[in-house]
């Protein structure tokens, strides 16, 4: 420690003496050693809270002392307003210190904030990447002054953006800035989850000429405070183990789960989160109503994308406040790693989707010396007799398990995805390309745009498609020399505001309660109707349809409303070791009475059933169910493969969740059927664009809308299917009936 310690510029000594820090984590050492020590890149993968900020900036600070950047220095790209907000709050004294400038660049940003960092660019530029896609088309000629000093580009969270066209577009804008400051910039990776480091690794080091280091601190003693409990929804007894009727004593005034949530945080200050807005809208209002029929405090806020900024903010300094026991509602928006202070307990509303998920969330509590703490808590329909077999597991509480046990036993972290065909990207570059640049002939325009790391494997050919399709529809024009430059379309498209970003956003009505921005809503109900928004249930009084303005009043009461939930996908290890969780006799420590009841329930079912022995179950007559324990993509491509190959055993009514398939088989030959699907796939092949029919045109990402049908369909085969583990897994079926 001392040799790193006394490297840093005397002020960070002196900070870290007045934190009383008796040493230096292997966090902050290491990331010392490769910034001070050597030319090369970094990703810095640690826990949540351990100090990653400290660890990158400490160094980083001490060589702009030494030598002061003549632009900004530091590019610092954040996927979260919040977070870009919040980041160096802690270390406020120490940036005063300092005496480097910190600006912020983002939509909510005052114009004279900005105007200040235009004309002295200098220290640290903390951005999102759809202000910096908007300062490389609008600031082209100025970008050299802004940053040709530019040393380092940290970029946080990297766990949410590999594989996604968000931080693809991060990799874009990194590679434009390159060449126009005639430098390679330093880049640091942040994220407390992830899978592969190499990929990781990979993907923030391309086309930057350096190499990743990528260092292996020392494994952390896993100690979590963990509860899973289970519900039924009809059964209004908190214990469960008997009908309301028998147990009047112990009678839930609400949904029993719900009540056991709201006993659960009470006096702690807590986040809850669920898997959609939808399911946190009314986690929120119910926990309203039983804080009001009990006389309680009402300590309940709520956090989603949907909701004014100021409520969104609201809830965080009310998260961040050490003398209220607030409690928040939220969805994935308060995943990341703003500093929300010391959180007693993470609740979570059935089972989140991934390893990564479930360590982000369990994170958000615990600092400050005390374990992470969560409570899973699970909510079924009662399933009827008569059901058939797959309603009859809890699959929630099973994918809870096997989350917590591959993380407990191989440290297992979902891989990064690589996208080979990110058409969606490649049609906003393109346009982000020519605003920016002005007419550039096609061959010029494509050497510019490919040779972005994102578009290594588009084809010369995939692009001369798009190009077409775009002067045809007169998002770019041909001019009389045969250049190309921004079309009457394309002009539109790029002189609003969203255009920079490459998510999608819905043309969504703002909801107003008199002055006051309470969030937004997809369609306005009619004059007079309710709708919830905000945990808080409002009564419309008027619709403006030009302005998209919805004006209302809050009434007391809860309702029903209707969101898609965003659930992402599943990897298939998951879905292997969940099959394992039914198979073995594990009493696993963290599962409470209920728990532990519907698990065992769902062993015996399970295991009566044959379903862990034959992956190929019979339900009676012509109905079947396959159990594949695959992963959503692989699960995607076998579901298409079944219904191209339905046609000699009669196959009909195919139906597909998450976690198997049903259907209907006339031919009653469920070897012959298996012999048949896997000989077809290990001896002929699975062609993956085979399975996209013709006159499909599958839309995922935010610009889908505009490119050609035949790049979609080629999207679709190569990012969303995966032929290679369907393969393997009917290789392994067909085993079972040798």
């Amino acid at each position: 420690m001392s040799n790193i310690f006394e490297r840093y510029a005397p002020f960070i000594q002196d900070f870290i003496y007045k934190n009383g820090w008796e040493e230096l984590r292997a966090v902050q050492t290491e990331a010392a050693r490769v910034i001070f020590d050597t030319d090369n890149n970094l990703l810095l993968t640690s826990s949540t809270a351990s100090g990653k900020t400290e660890a990158v900036f400490f160094p980083i600070l001490t060589e702009l002392t030494e030598c002061p950047s003549t632009s900004f220095g530091v590019l610092y790209i954040s996927p979260l307003k919040s977070l870009i907000n919040d980041q160096f709050s802690r270390m406020e004294e120490l940036l005063d210190l300092s005496g480097i400038p910190v600006f912020h660049w983002h939509g909510d940003v005052s114009a004279s904030h900005k105007t200040r960092a235009l004309k002295n660019p200098n220290g640290i530029l903390q951005i999102t990447p759809e202000s910096l896609e908007s300062m490389l088309i609008n600031r082209s000629n100025d970008i050299h002054r802004l940053f040709h000093d530019l040393r380092y580009i940290v970029i946080d969270e990297i766990h949410t953006l590999t594989g996604t066209d968000r931080g693809n577009q991060i990799m874009c804008q990194i590679s434009k800035l390159q060449r126009l400051i005639f430098n390679s910039p330093r880049r640091i990776g942040l994220s407390a989850t992830v899978g592969d480091a190499k990929i990781a690794a990979d993907w923030l080091g391309r086309d930057s000429g350096r190499d990743t280091e990528m260092p292996i601190l020392p494994k952390e003693k896993i100690k979590w405070r963990l509860g899973f409990e289970h519900f039924y929804i009809q059964n209004q007894s908190n214990d469960q183990v008997t009908i309301t009727t028998e147990n009047e004593g112990k009678k839930a005034m609400f949904d029993a789960g719900y009540e056991y949530i709201y006993e659960c945080v009470k006096n702690k200050k807590s986040i809850i989160f669920s898997n959609s807005r939808e399911e946190t809208e009314y986690v929120t209002a119910t926990l309203r109503q039983i804080a009001d029929i009990k006389k309680e405090e009402d300590i309940f806020t709520i956090h989603h994308g949907n909701l004014s900024a100021s409520l969104r903010e609201e809830a965080e300094m009310k998260l961040k406040d050490d003398d209220t026991h607030t409690v928040t509602c939220a969805t994935v928006t308060l995943e990341l790693g703003i500093d929300i202070g010391r959180l007693e307990r993470i609740v979570q509303n059935n089972s989140p989707n991934s390893v990564s998920s479930f360590l982000q969330r369990l994170g958000r509590s615990g600092r400050r010396g005390e374990p992470p703490e969560m409570m899973m808590v699970f909510r079924e329909e009662t399933p009827l007799p008569n059901a058939p077999l797959p309603q009859l597991i809890p699959w929630e509480l099973i994918k809870a398990i096997a989350i917590v046990q591959l993380y407990l036993e191989e440290k297992f972290i979902e891989p990064p995805r690589v996208k080979n065909a990110p058409f969606s990207l490649l049609f906003q570059q393109t346009l982000s390309m020519l605003a920016s640049s002005g007419e550039l002939t096609a061959k010029r325009l494509a050497e510019r745009v490919l040779t972005l790391p994102p578009f290594a494997n588009v084809s010369k050919e995939d692009y001369k498609t798009l190009l077409i399709s775009m002067i045809e529809n007169e998002y770019i024009q041909q001019t009389e020399e045969n250049g190309l430059i921004i079309g009457l379309n394309g002009e539109k498209m790029i002189n609003s505001f969203k255009f920079y970003a490459v998510f999608k956003d819905s043309e969504d009505f703002t909801v107003r309660c008199q002055s006051d921005e309470i969030g937004t809503i997809t369609s306005p109900p009619p004059v007079g109707d309710r709708f919830a928004l905000g945990g808080k249930v409002w009564e419309v009084e008027e619709v403006d349809i030009p302005r998209r303005l919805v004006y209302a009043k809050y009434v007391k009461g809860k309702m029903e409303i209707s969101w898609p939930g965003e659930y992402g996908e599943i990897h298939t290890r998951i879905l292997e070791r969940m099959k394992k969780v039914l198979e073995e006799d594990t009493v696993y420590p963290y599962l409470k009475p209920n728990a532990v009841k519907r698990l065992q329930a769902a062993r015996n079912v399970s295991q009566n059933t044959g379903m862990l022995r034959n992956s190929l179950v019979h339900l009676g007559g012509y109905s079947w169910c396959l159990f594949p324990w695959l992963g959503t993509r692989s699960m995607r491509t076998l579901r298409k493969f079944i219904s191209q190959n339905k046609g000699d055993f009669k196959i009909s009514s195919i139906e597909s969740e998450s976690y198997y398939i049903m259907f209907k088989m006339e031919k009653n030959d469920p070897c012959g059927f298996i012999k048949m699907l896997n000989d077809k796939a290990n001896i002929q092949g699975i062609d993956v664009y085979s399975l996209v029919g013709k006159n499909e045109s599958p839309v995922f990402e935010k610009y889908d809308v505009y490119i050609p049908s035949e790049l979609l369909r080629k999207a679709y085969a190569e990012d969303r299917l995966n032929a290679e583990e369907v393969c393997t897994r009917l290789s392994q079926i067909a085993k079972e009936y040798d």
